[in-house]
């Protein structure tokens, strides 16, 4: 791999992580040498600063990490305060997957499987529209049914629901 391959590794790692990676951790996921590792890194912290872009990387915290240019964060505070936050919490997560692998599904069978009331989850994911009302099922009652929508996909970046991975999948990743 040439060192225009390795640096784009390193940029990739940096802004999949959204927080400060230590160089160990580097060193481990890339299986570069110290001193190659050391220089390359060097070399994207000053590609980054002498490109004065919005995007800057930064040594903090005994790591590396990709940060917002100083220069922007009267404008980033405005935009921050301005939007919702895009993390998604345990709980939701949690819940998300249940429906997007059992859907259609009604909320007390999510609820079975969380082994917690899920009111507040729900609310919240269909507010984010990360999952939408499908209709409601033939049963007492007729509880609605509910399904992961367009965003969904969008925020996990799928093509569609088949590239969720399978149970053998993750298994297979739990084990590796």
């Amino acid at each position: 791999m040439e060192d225009k391959e390795k640096k784009s590794l390193l940029e990739a790692i940096l802004f999949l992580s959204g927080e400060p990676i230590t160089f160990s951790l580097l060193k481990d996921v890339t299986e570069m040498p110290e001193i190659e590792l050391k220089k390359l890194m060097d070399e994207l912290i000053s590609d980054y600063r002498d490109k004065n872009g919005g995007i800057l990387i930064a040594e903090i915290a005994n790591g590396y990490q990709m940060i917002t240019n100083p220069a922007y964060a009267l404008w980033l505070k405005k935009f921050k305060t301005s939007s919702a936050s895009t993390k998604l919490s345990a709980p939701a997560l949690e819940t998300l997957a249940i429906i997007a692998y059992k859907q259609p599904i009604i909320k007390a069978e999510i609820e079975q499987l969380r082994s917690v009331n899920s009111d507040g989850v729900i609310k919240t994911l269909l507010d984010r529209r990360l999952i939408k009302i499908m209709g409601r099922k033939e049963a007492p009652g007729r509880p609605l049914l509910y399904g992961t929508t367009k965003e969904f996909l969008q925020y996990f970046g799928l093509k569609d629901l088949t590239e969720l991975p399978t149970l053998k999948d993750i298994e297979r990743e739990e084990a590796a």
